[in-house]
Order: C-alpha cells, then structure tokens, then sequence
C-alpha cells in the first residue's frame, strides 16, 4: 500500500513538472541559464526527459522508477544549494511558469521528495503482499493530495505568509 501511495505522490509531481516545462520550455530554458548551468539548452532538454522517463517507470516499474527519481531530485536539490550559494535565487521554474525566487524551501521540499521516492523503492523490493481496492483507493488518494500539496508549495507558502 505505500508503494501506491509513492507511486502516485512521486508521480503527481513529476507530470506536473513535466506537464509545465514543457508548456512554458522557452522559460524554462532561460532558468536554467540564470541557475548557471551551462550550455542551458541542452541541460533543459536533458532535464525533460529524465522527468518524463521518471515519471512513465514510477508508474510501471516502482522498483526503478522510485530510485531513478530519488537521484534526480537529489541532483535538482544540488543544483538549487548551488544557485542559492551564489545568490542566485531566480524564480524557480519547477513546475513551470512559477515567479517565485528559489528558496531554501524548495531544498526541503526536494529532501522530503527523496526520502519518500527512496523509502517506496524500498518497499517496492520487498516481497508485497496484495493490497485491498479499498486500501489501494486511500493511498493512491493520499499520494494525489499529498502531491497536489507538495506542486502547489509557492502558491501556499505566499496564501499563508
């Protein structure tokens, strides 16, 4: 049952990245340039598509596709530590057309994504039982939530300030 809720927590959050990088790409691109990462084109794609592996095997192949996404997000939280060392807090583009600068905010957010990502690959391996319809509806219902939550991370942190 964790394993469905990592699925679809880890998911959420990756098709919405997915879903709006490739909406505002051009955006995106230049965000990758203004973290310093160069040549930021092909850095840009590079990303993309990892996200879109990511997501597709978190899906089909938890035990790959959880893990695969713990090493992406561990890269992006580098990244992040990286740009906010140099004071480089451009808005983050994570999801897409976000303005809100880069903060220490999103580090955390990216420890509590790989720590979930690395704790269902674990689950994944282990030997699963079967799980209920009605056990699988609630975690795949909390890992949509808690996903929603986690996408949406800006526009509360600016709601509640």
């Amino acid at each position: 049952m964790y394993v469905v809720a990592c699925q679809f927590l880890i998911g959420v959050v990756f098709v919405a990245a997915v879903l709006g990088k490739a909406t505002g790409y051009p955006a995106f691109v230049t965000s990758v340039g203004d973290l310093g990462l160069r040549p930021a084109a092909p850095i840009a794609a590079l990303v993309l598509a990892g996200e879109i592996g990511v997501a597709g095997l978190v899906a089909v192949r938890p035990a790959v596709g959880l893990p695969l996404a713990a090493l992406l997000l561990l890269a992006f939280a580098a990244a992040i530590t990286r740009a906010l060392r140099r004071g480089q807090a451009k808005p983050c583009r994570c999801f897409g057309r976000a303005s809100a600068p880069l903060g220490r905010h999103h580090v955390w957010r990216n420890a509590f994504l790989i720590a979930v990502a690395a704790l269902g690959a674990l689950a994944a391996t282990a030997a699963p039982g079967p799980v209920s319809p009605a056990a699988g509806v609630l975690a795949a219902t909390a890992g949509l939530v808690a996903g929603g939550l986690i996408v949406m991370l800006d526009d509360l942190r600016f709601l509640f300030a």
